[in-house]
Protein backbone atom coordinates (compact mmCIF):
# COMPACT_ATOMS: atom_id res chain seq x y z
CA UNK A 1 0.00 0.00 0.00
CA UNK A 2 1.38 3.39 -1.01
CA UNK A 3 1.90 5.82 1.86
CA UNK A 4 -0.25 8.93 1.63
CA UNK A 5 1.59 12.01 0.38
CA UNK A 6 2.26 14.36 3.33
CA UNK A 7 0.47 17.71 3.22
CA UNK A 8 3.73 19.67 3.05
CA UNK A 9 4.50 18.03 -0.32
CA UNK A 10 1.21 19.04 -1.94
CA UNK A 11 1.06 22.09 -4.17
CA UNK A 12 -2.04 23.99 -5.31
CA UNK A 13 -3.15 24.27 -8.93
CA UNK A 14 -2.55 27.82 -10.13
CA UNK A 15 -4.14 29.24 -13.25
CA UNK A 16 -3.42 32.89 -14.02
CA UNK A 17 -2.79 35.06 -17.05
CA UNK A 18 0.94 34.51 -16.51
CA UNK A 19 0.73 30.71 -16.39
CA UNK A 20 -1.50 30.68 -19.45
CA UNK A 21 0.96 32.96 -21.28
CA UNK A 22 3.88 30.63 -20.47
CA UNK A 23 1.93 27.65 -21.82
CA UNK A 24 1.02 29.62 -24.95
CA UNK A 25 4.63 30.58 -25.67
CA UNK A 26 5.79 27.00 -25.20
CA UNK A 27 3.04 25.67 -27.45
CA UNK A 28 3.65 28.29 -30.15
CA UNK A 29 7.33 27.32 -30.24
CA UNK A 30 6.54 23.56 -30.21
CA UNK A 31 8.62 23.02 -27.07
CA UNK A 32 8.64 20.41 -24.34
CA UNK A 33 9.35 21.17 -20.69
CA UNK A 34 10.59 18.91 -17.93
CA UNK A 35 7.95 20.68 -15.82
CA UNK A 36 5.19 18.85 -17.73
CA UNK A 37 6.93 15.62 -18.75
CA UNK A 38 8.43 14.83 -15.35
CA UNK A 39 5.34 16.00 -13.45
CA UNK A 40 7.32 18.51 -11.40
CA UNK A 41 5.38 19.61 -8.28
CA UNK A 42 6.71 23.17 -8.68
CA UNK A 43 5.43 23.62 -12.22
CA UNK A 44 2.68 26.11 -11.47
CA UNK A 45 4.84 28.17 -9.12
CA UNK A 46 7.53 28.49 -11.79
CA UNK A 47 4.98 29.35 -14.45
CA UNK A 48 3.68 32.17 -12.24
CA UNK A 49 7.25 33.53 -12.26
CA UNK A 50 7.15 33.45 -16.07
CA UNK A 51 9.74 30.69 -16.34
CA UNK A 52 10.04 27.03 -17.29
CA UNK A 53 12.78 24.45 -17.78
CA UNK A 54 13.08 23.48 -21.43
CA UNK A 55 13.31 19.79 -22.34
CA UNK A 56 15.15 19.30 -25.62
CA UNK A 57 15.70 16.38 -28.02
CA UNK A 58 12.18 15.01 -27.67
CA UNK A 59 10.14 13.70 -24.77
CA UNK A 60 11.11 10.02 -24.80
CA UNK A 61 14.33 8.66 -23.34
CA UNK A 62 16.75 5.89 -24.29
CA UNK A 63 17.23 4.98 -20.62
CA UNK A 64 14.70 3.54 -18.23
CA UNK A 65 15.46 5.12 -14.86
CA UNK A 66 13.01 3.66 -12.38
CA UNK A 67 12.11 6.94 -10.69
CA UNK A 68 11.45 9.06 -13.79
CA UNK A 69 8.09 9.79 -15.39
CA UNK A 70 9.57 10.30 -18.87
CA UNK A 71 8.89 7.23 -20.99
CA UNK A 72 11.59 5.00 -22.47
CA UNK A 73 10.96 4.37 -26.16
CA UNK A 74 12.64 4.72 -29.53
CA UNK A 75 13.28 8.47 -29.88
CA UNK A 76 12.40 10.66 -32.83
CA UNK A 77 15.08 12.34 -34.98
CA UNK A 78 16.35 15.67 -33.66
CA UNK A 79 14.50 18.79 -34.75
CA UNK A 80 17.18 21.02 -36.34
CA UNK A 81 15.03 24.09 -35.68
CA UNK A 82 14.62 23.38 -31.97
CA UNK A 83 17.61 25.55 -30.90
CA UNK A 84 16.05 28.52 -32.71
CA UNK A 85 12.68 27.81 -31.09
CA UNK A 86 14.33 27.66 -27.66
CA UNK A 87 16.02 31.00 -28.28
CA UNK A 88 12.76 32.60 -29.38
CA UNK A 89 10.92 31.29 -26.32
CA UNK A 90 13.67 32.61 -24.03
CA UNK A 91 13.23 36.03 -25.64
CA UNK A 92 9.41 35.88 -25.62
CA UNK A 93 9.40 34.95 -21.92
CA UNK A 94 11.84 37.73 -21.12
CA UNK A 95 14.12 35.36 -19.25
CA UNK A 96 17.33 36.59 -17.66
CA UNK A 97 18.30 33.04 -16.72
CA UNK A 98 17.45 30.06 -18.94
CA UNK A 99 17.61 26.41 -17.91
CA UNK A 100 17.77 23.67 -20.54
CA UNK A 101 17.68 19.94 -19.89
CA UNK A 102 17.14 16.91 -22.08
CA UNK A 103 16.19 13.30 -22.29
CA UNK A 104 19.13 10.91 -22.58
CA UNK A 105 19.94 10.17 -26.22
CA UNK A 106 22.32 7.21 -26.25
CA UNK A 107 21.29 6.66 -29.87
CA UNK A 108 23.22 9.77 -30.96
CA UNK A 109 27.02 9.53 -31.50
CA UNK A 110 27.66 12.52 -29.22
CA UNK A 111 24.67 11.96 -26.94
CA UNK A 112 23.22 15.26 -28.15
CA UNK A 113 26.10 17.48 -27.01
CA UNK A 114 26.15 19.46 -30.25
CA UNK A 115 22.40 20.04 -29.98
CA UNK A 116 22.90 21.48 -26.48
CA UNK A 117 25.68 23.67 -27.89
CA UNK A 118 23.46 24.94 -30.71
CA UNK A 119 20.77 25.91 -28.18
CA UNK A 120 23.36 27.94 -26.26
CA UNK A 121 24.64 29.63 -29.44
CA UNK A 122 21.13 30.51 -30.64
CA UNK A 123 20.11 31.98 -27.28
CA UNK A 124 23.22 34.14 -27.21
CA UNK A 125 22.56 35.34 -30.75
CA UNK A 126 19.10 36.56 -29.82
CA UNK A 127 19.58 37.53 -26.17
CA UNK A 128 23.32 37.78 -25.42
CA UNK A 129 22.88 38.87 -21.80
CA UNK A 130 20.87 35.82 -20.72
CA UNK A 131 22.71 33.47 -18.37
CA UNK A 132 22.36 29.80 -19.31
CA UNK A 133 22.30 26.65 -17.20
CA UNK A 134 22.21 23.23 -18.81
CA UNK A 135 21.25 19.98 -17.06
CA UNK A 136 22.69 17.15 -19.13
CA UNK A 137 22.90 13.37 -19.22
CA UNK A 138 26.32 11.78 -18.70
CA UNK A 139 27.14 11.52 -22.44
CA UNK A 140 28.69 8.14 -21.43
CA UNK A 141 31.59 10.25 -20.14
CA UNK A 142 32.69 10.90 -23.73
CA UNK A 143 35.38 13.58 -23.62
CA UNK A 144 34.66 14.82 -27.16
CA UNK A 145 31.04 15.43 -26.22
CA UNK A 146 32.08 17.21 -23.03
CA UNK A 147 34.55 19.34 -25.00
CA UNK A 148 31.66 20.40 -27.25
CA UNK A 149 29.81 21.59 -24.15
CA UNK A 150 32.88 23.37 -22.79
CA UNK A 151 33.37 25.21 -26.10
CA UNK A 152 29.76 26.45 -26.01
CA UNK A 153 30.44 27.59 -22.42
CA UNK A 154 27.16 27.62 -20.52
CA UNK A 155 27.28 29.63 -17.29
CA UNK A 156 26.38 26.57 -15.20
CA UNK A 157 26.81 22.89 -16.07
CA UNK A 158 24.47 20.63 -14.11
CA UNK A 159 24.58 16.85 -14.10
CA UNK A 160 22.57 15.07 -11.44
CA UNK A 161 24.11 12.27 -9.41
CA UNK A 162 20.43 11.49 -8.49
CA UNK A 163 21.04 8.93 -5.72
CA UNK A 164 23.65 7.31 -3.51
CA UNK A 165 26.11 4.78 -4.92
CA UNK A 166 24.50 1.79 -3.20
CA UNK A 167 21.15 2.47 -4.91
CA UNK A 168 22.48 3.49 -8.32
CA UNK A 169 21.90 0.21 -10.14
CA UNK A 170 18.41 -0.07 -8.67
CA UNK A 171 17.36 3.45 -9.60
CA UNK A 172 19.52 4.03 -12.69
CA UNK A 173 20.29 0.59 -14.17
CA UNK A 174 21.87 2.08 -17.31
CA UNK A 175 23.82 4.74 -15.45
CA UNK A 176 27.16 4.68 -13.67
CA UNK A 177 27.94 6.51 -10.43
CA UNK A 178 31.64 6.91 -11.19
CA UNK A 179 30.87 8.18 -14.70
CA UNK A 180 28.61 10.87 -13.28
CA UNK A 181 31.35 12.05 -10.91
CA UNK A 182 33.91 11.92 -13.74
CA UNK A 183 31.73 14.13 -15.95
CA UNK A 184 31.50 16.81 -13.27
CA UNK A 185 35.23 16.53 -12.60
CA UNK A 186 36.17 16.87 -16.29
CA UNK A 187 34.06 20.01 -16.78
CA UNK A 188 35.56 21.57 -13.65
CA UNK A 189 39.16 20.72 -14.51
CA UNK A 190 38.93 21.90 -18.11
CA UNK A 191 36.89 25.08 -17.86
CA UNK A 192 35.81 27.89 -15.56
CA UNK A 193 32.16 26.80 -15.83
CA UNK A 194 30.35 26.42 -12.52
CA UNK A 195 29.23 22.86 -11.83
CA UNK A 196 26.08 21.68 -10.12
CA UNK A 197 24.48 18.38 -9.16
CA UNK A 198 21.32 17.16 -7.50
CA UNK A 199 20.01 14.14 -5.68
CA UNK A 200 16.70 12.68 -4.55
CA UNK A 201 16.20 11.29 -1.08
CA UNK A 202 13.57 8.83 0.07
CA UNK A 203 14.65 5.76 -1.91
CA UNK A 204 16.08 3.93 1.09
CA UNK A 205 19.46 5.62 1.47
CA UNK A 206 21.08 6.07 4.88
CA UNK A 207 22.29 9.32 6.40
CA UNK A 208 25.86 8.07 6.09
CA UNK A 209 25.35 7.31 2.39
CA UNK A 210 24.00 10.82 1.82
CA UNK A 211 27.09 12.20 3.51
CA UNK A 212 29.37 10.02 1.35
CA UNK A 213 27.64 11.25 -1.80
CA UNK A 214 28.04 14.86 -0.73
CA UNK A 215 31.72 14.19 -0.01
CA UNK A 216 32.15 12.59 -3.43
CA UNK A 217 30.60 15.65 -5.09
CA UNK A 218 32.82 17.95 -3.06
CA UNK A 219 35.87 15.88 -4.07
CA UNK A 220 35.24 16.80 -7.73
CA UNK A 221 34.75 20.46 -6.72
CA UNK A 222 31.04 20.60 -7.44
CA UNK A 223 29.95 24.19 -6.74
CA UNK A 224 26.20 23.82 -6.20
CA UNK A 225 24.03 21.04 -4.74
CA UNK A 226 20.26 20.50 -4.73
CA UNK A 227 18.52 17.86 -2.61
CA UNK A 228 14.80 17.10 -2.55
CA UNK A 229 12.25 14.43 -1.69
CA UNK A 230 11.56 11.67 -4.20
CA UNK A 231 7.85 11.45 -5.04
CA UNK A 232 6.69 8.31 -6.82
CA UNK A 233 5.17 9.32 -10.21
CA UNK A 234 3.05 6.14 -10.46
CA UNK A 235 2.70 2.66 -8.97
CA UNK A 236 5.00 1.36 -11.72
CA UNK A 237 7.93 3.42 -10.42
CA UNK A 238 10.16 2.80 -7.42
CA UNK A 239 8.21 3.13 -4.18
CA UNK A 240 9.02 5.81 -1.63
CA UNK A 241 10.96 4.27 1.25
CA UNK A 242 10.75 7.37 3.44
CA UNK A 243 9.21 10.83 3.46
CA UNK A 244 11.73 13.07 5.17
CA UNK A 245 10.21 15.46 7.67
CA UNK A 246 10.78 19.22 7.14
CA UNK A 247 13.04 19.45 10.19
CA UNK A 248 15.35 16.74 8.81
CA UNK A 249 16.27 19.05 5.93
CA UNK A 250 17.89 21.41 8.42
CA UNK A 251 20.27 18.60 9.36
CA UNK A 252 20.99 17.91 5.68
CA UNK A 253 21.74 21.58 5.01
CA UNK A 254 24.17 21.56 7.93
CA UNK A 255 25.69 18.34 6.59
CA UNK A 256 26.27 19.80 3.13
CA UNK A 257 27.96 22.85 4.62
CA UNK A 258 30.11 20.68 6.89
CA UNK A 259 31.50 18.67 3.96
CA UNK A 260 32.37 21.88 2.13
CA UNK A 261 29.43 22.51 -0.23
CA UNK A 262 28.29 25.94 0.87
CA UNK A 263 25.99 26.74 -2.04
CA UNK A 264 23.01 24.44 -1.77
CA UNK A 265 19.24 24.30 -1.89
CA UNK A 266 17.86 21.48 0.24
CA UNK A 267 14.18 21.02 1.02
CA UNK A 268 11.14 18.78 0.47
CA UNK A 269 10.15 20.15 -2.94
CA UNK A 270 13.57 21.20 -4.20
CA UNK A 271 14.30 20.07 -7.74
CA UNK A 272 17.38 20.52 -9.93
CA UNK A 273 16.25 23.68 -11.68
CA UNK A 274 13.98 25.07 -8.95
CA UNK A 275 14.97 28.70 -8.25
CA UNK A 276 18.12 28.00 -10.27
CA UNK A 277 18.87 31.66 -10.91
CA UNK A 278 19.07 32.49 -7.20
CA UNK A 279 21.65 29.73 -6.60
CA UNK A 280 23.80 30.78 -9.54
Amino acid sequence: MRERLPEYLKRPIIDTDTTRNVRRILKNNCLNTVCENARCPNKNECYTKNTATFLIMGNVCTRNCRYCNISCQKPEPLDPLEPQHIAKAVKDLGLKYAVITSVTRDDLPDGGAEHFAQCIYEIRKLTPDVRIEILTPDFKNDKNALDTIIKAHPDVFNHNIETVKALFKTARPQGNYENSLAVLKYIKENSDIETKSGMMIGLGETYEQIKETMEDLHSVNCDILTVGQYIQPSKDHLPVAKYYKPEEYTQLRELATSVGITRHQIGPLVRSSYNAASLA
